[in-house]
């Protein structure tokens, strides 16, 4: 098959979970001897025209210049390449700047997009802009061929919502297997006595019910907050939690294996994402053995079931941190590894969106 995998800023990843995604299927579909295009972004790092098999296109981007707009123009010149390259299939990585050029798409291929989580849902977006985005949801459903849900909440919503039938496959992480305890030092904190929180900085993963816990609580482990803070909110956060001296805002750790060693050796693992559908992080911290508080809604209760435990509110977190003792749920730190092996390892994600890409040509 000829196959292009848009919505991404590209490969490898430097920026997030569709880029990781992206990269790992993309690989997996060259080594399976198709023919396998990615589009970059002509910002990215990487500027080569191949990657270990996977071709590369390069097309101009101007978020660096205009922001967010720039990312319609970056999906609207990756629409407009494809309609010459006679690809079987397209899969498109979310649709929030790419579903108003859906009429462009080219006529042959089959369009397969993910619909990632439900973004119209997120505070941080002005009523017109969830409004937009409720718009580009539905223009999505409807010049997509097959949709794709990373969680059973969202296929349920897709279902329900626009009578389409979504098909169900979930994100996949890396199994983690070499705690080095020597990395803590460089975050002044040791094994088991200090409690880790790692999310973007938005309203929607509760990071201020979280810390309102830690800092009425009388636990004073350290608490580490990792997340780029550099916005409004994040200065909010830290400016209301100033006082609070075991809370630290370390901002921004992109080396994974620094990031797998806090997860591996942290007391807690607060999980507070509420929207969206199976967040990658959470994945990474089931198969770094973490053990999690999560809050309490269908997207994290369908991945975690009775492996975690789970807040509504600031009370949760302070009763949570006083009761849980991380020697006594062992069992349930390795039933969450023992998911990841099963259900959202890679190789079963990637024959799940092969399967798919057969089944569409048939």
């Amino acid at each position: 098959m000829k196959i292009a995998i848009l919505g991404t800023r590209g490969i490898p990843n430097n920026y997030g979970g569709f880029e990781q995604f992206a990269e790992i299927f993309a690989i997996y579909l060259a080594e399976k001897k198709h023919e396998v295009y990615v589009y970059n972004s002509h910002k990215h790092i990487f500027q080569e025209k191949n990657f270990m098999g996977v071709n590369i296109i390069h097309q101009y981007d101007p978020e660096y210049k205009l922001g967010t707009a720039g990312q319609f123009i970056y999906d609207l010149n990756c629409i407009l390449d494809s309609r010459k390259r006679n690809f079987d299939v397209i899969l498109q990585l979310g649709y929030t700047s790419n579903s108003i050029w859906s009429f462009l798409l080219p006529k042959k291929p089959i369009i397969i997009t993910n619909m990632d989580g439900l973004e119209w849902k997120r505070t941080k977006y002005s009523k017109s802009i969830q409004k937009f985005l409720k718009f580009a949801e539905n223009k999505a459903v409807k010049s997509s061929d097959y949709l794709v849900a990373d969680s059973l909440g969202i296929k349920k919503y897709l279902e329900e919502k626009y009578r389409r039938e979504a098909v169900y496959i979930a994100y996949g992480a890396d199994l983690f297997s070499d705690p080095q305890e020597k990395v803590l030092s460089q975050y002044n904190v040791e094994k088991n006595n200090y409690n880790l929180l790692i999310a973007r900085f938005e309203p929607e993963n509760n990071i201020e019910v979280i810390l309102d816990g830690i800092a009425d609580s009388q636990d004073n482990k350290v608490m580490l907050v990792v997340g780029n803070n550099d916005n409004s909110y994040g200065d909010y956060l830290k400016k209301k939690f100033y006082n609070c001296g075991n809370i630290r805002f370390i901002g921004g750790v992109y080396n994974k294996g620094h990031l797998d060693n806090l997860r591996y050796f942290s007391n807690l693992y607060f999980h507070g994402h509420s929207v969206g559908g199976t967040n990658p992080s959470l994945l990474e911290a089931m198969a770094a053995k973490a053990l999690i508080v999560a809050h309490n809604n269908e997207f994290n209760r369908a991945i975690l079931q009775e492996n975690a435990f789970y807040f509504s509110n600031t009370e949760d977190i302070k009763r949570l941190l006083k009761t849980i003792k991380r020697k006594d749920y062992e069992k349930m730190v390795q039933d969450n590894f023992n998911t990841i092996v099963q259900e959202f390892n890679w190789n079963k994600i990637n024959e799940s969106y092969l399967r798919l890409f057969e089944k569409s040509l048939q």
